[in-house]
């Protein structure tokens, strides 16, 4: 592995973060779910540009987001995509603030997708994604402000049940 891959110092960017000073047991349960899957798939596709394929911890991401598929099923889970959207719709100031990747995953305009557990922000070309994306993605979701928004009494929370209420 050549010392000078970009990609170890964004993997090391993600793994310095910590939730250490949020209580996450007190995060909407959907919402947080959707964190770590997120965080997940950002480890995983870092990991595929920083490692060989076939590292152990590459088939340990994978492996998790196997798992997730089923996990993703569960309860109020599937209403989340259908969430962002309607945010996109009614609530554009709050979808402007909720990080990027959600905005790009799960908006059904935009052609970013998970494609074999990896992010894939646009599926016609063959480039890997620049390392600067995934600081910008990670720190997104280490927000002071967006962390806060999460717990159950908080803002996308309660516009989370409004629209599970909803549908």
């Amino acid at each position: 592995m050549p010392e000078e891959n970009e990609f170890l110092a964004v993997a090391s960017h993600l793994y310095e973060k910590s939730l250490m000073l949020q209580d996450t047991s007190g995060f909407n349960k959907v919402l947080y779910f959707y964190l770590i899957d997120s965080l997940a798939h950002i480890d995983y596709t870092v990991g595929i540009y920083s490692y060989n394929f076939a590292s152990p911890k590459n088939i340990m991401g994978a492996e998790y987001l196997r798992w997730r598929i089923d996990e993703e099923k569960k309860g109020d889970r599937p209403k989340f995509p259908g969430f962002v959207n309607w945010l996109r719709e009614n609530n554009p100031e709050k979808f402007s603030k909720i990080p990027a990747l959600w905005q790009m995953i799960y908006d059904t305009e935009d052609p970013a997708s998970y494609r074999s557990f990896r992010i894939v922000l646009d599926p016609d070309s063959k480039q890997p994604i620049p390392a600067n994306f995934f600081y910008v993605i990670i720190d997104e979701f280490f927000e002071p402000e967006f962390l806060k928004s999460l717990y159950e009494d908080a803002s996308l929370s309660t516009l989370f049940r409004t629209y599970c209420s909803q549908v």
